[in-house]
């Protein structure tokens, strides 16, 4: 008896350890891609870019190739993501104030950037701040629940606190400053965090936004040389490189998590903040049907939930939206869900197959007027089975304000199982749709 005491204290201890592993909260990352186009990738059919690891955590995950975000800018998009709540419902509907004129000032860069410093743009940073902070915010609520927090890459609102996280790598700058360098030139500020988290047994929530495969299109050449033949255009071959080069990036953490023995208890989660469509000429301009565009090819993005052991991979044909992702986490990780979100839990099937539709806006880069999130509105549009309807609301681009009625484009009808790439506008051959969608968005836009 006496000798088979030690083995059964040691039993018992390994029984409790593996107890409290269960019982523990699941670790998140999240991981959004930037200027990301929805076909860009291996397990979408993609026959121009490699994507592996990618590949493979979708054939891990819950799978939503119809995906979408809720503005096709990267600001608003990620303030979505955050708060699980539409453009006009959380006021970030660009991605700066408006920035006032600068006198004096020779040149489009030197004039931007002291624009970036008056007085007046930085107040309205602080209001755009505010109006964020107004909003129940993903890692404010995590850390309710015991978890730690890292921001890394993309940030719009200020200093990485303001989101509510416990650490970061962005100290205020309006574009993500130190925050950019990951994925780009290290993983090293993720990796410790995780690293981190583990040694002091905390559950952690990791968000990991490179600006990737955002421009400017620098990969490296051991992977530019694999596309400079096979792309139509050397623009496009920069881009698609820098697809490879994000993806390779995603193999490197998910070979720490396992290195840490933390796959299994990581979430993780994919979207991208909007599309892209690379040009020939200036890489940097919006294409029409690409970023800040209501079309596919701006606000469509795969969407991912991973959770090994714990959620069934599967492709599911209902159309999902990026509002979805907080309310899906705070339920897997068993934290209240705000009453007052937009969003669905993507793992309930009745709710996503009983949903109408999914909606979204675009809207100009600038916020015109932060209080009336309407007076920056470009389109509205929306998803309802196969069929897309896009809604012009008549304001003009190119610095000209509110255009007058005759400026409002008809409405669009696209049939997106039909034509993917949205080609051909049914509204004319359809006009009993276009009506009965249209009702549906006013209802929508109307009813928040």
């Amino acid at each position: 008896m006496p000798r088979l005491l030690p083995l059964c204290v040691a039993a018992i201890a390994s029984l409790c350890l593996a107890l409290s592993a269960a019982d523990r909260p699941p670790n998140i990352l999240m991981i959004v891609s930037d200027d990301h186009t929805w076909f860009d990738y291996g397990f979408m059919g993609s026959k121009a870019v490699r994507t592996p690891h990618l590949d493979k955590l979708a054939a891990e995950s819950r799978l939503f190739p119809r995906g979408y975000v809720t503005n096709s800018l990267c600001g608003p998009s990620l303030a979505s993501m955050l708060t699980g709540r539409h453009v006009h419902r959380h006021g970030i509907t660009g991605n700066d104030p408006r920035m006032p004129a600068v006198e004096g000032v020779k040149g489009a860069g030197k004039a931007a950037a002291a624009k970036q410093k008056s007085a007046a743009f930085l107040e309205g940073r602080a209001q755009m701040i505010k109006l964020f902070q107004q909003s129940p915010h993903l890692p404010r609520l995590l850390g309710e629940q015991g978890y730690v927090s890292l921001q890394t890459g993309k940030w719009w609102m200020g200093d990485y606190s303001t989101g509510g996280f416990t650490e970061g790598m962005t100290k205020g700058g309006r574009h993500g400053d130190e925050g950019l360098d990951i994925g780009r030139k290290t993983l090293a500020p993720l990796t410790d965090f995780i690293s981190r988290a583990k040694k002091d047994g905390k559950p952690f929530f990791a968000w990991y936004a490179p600006m990737m495969p955002h421009d400017p299109h620098t990969p490296p050449e051991r992977l530019l040389a694999k596309y400079r033949d096979k792309s139509p255009t050397p623009q496009a071959a920069k881009y698609h490189a820098m697809v490879e080069w994000f993806d390779e990036t995603i193999g490197e953490i998910r070979a720490h998590l396992e290195k840490e023995g933390l796959a299994r208890d990581t979430i993780i989660v994919y979207i991208a903040d909007n599309g892209w469509i690379p040009r020939t000429d200036k890489p940097s301009v919006d294409f029409e049907r690409s970023k800040q565009s209501p079309f596919d090819g701006g606000v469509r993005t795969p969407i991912m939930v991973s959770w090994p052991g714990r959620i069934k991979p599967a492709v599911v044909a209902e159309a999902a939206s990026a509002v979805d992702i907080m309310p899906t986490l705070l339920k897997l990780v068993g934290a209240p869900v705000p009453a007052d979100g937009d969003g669905l839990d993507l793992l309930d099937d009745a709710a996503l197959k009983a949903r109408p539709f999914v909606a979204g806006q675009n809207s100009t880069h600038d916020i015109l007027d932060l209080a009336r999130p309407a007076a920056s509105l470009r389109y509205r549009w929306l998803v309802a089975g196969d069929l897309k309807l896009i809604v012009s609301s008549g304001l003009k681009t190119g610095g000209k304000q509110q255009g007058s009625g005759d400026a409002i484009e008809p409405p669009r009808l696209f049939d997106l199982k039909a034509d993917p790439y949205e080609l051909r506008d049914l509204a004319a051959e359809r006009p009993d749709d276009v009506k009965r969608l249209l009702g549906q968005l006013d209802g929508w836009w109307d009813g928040r």
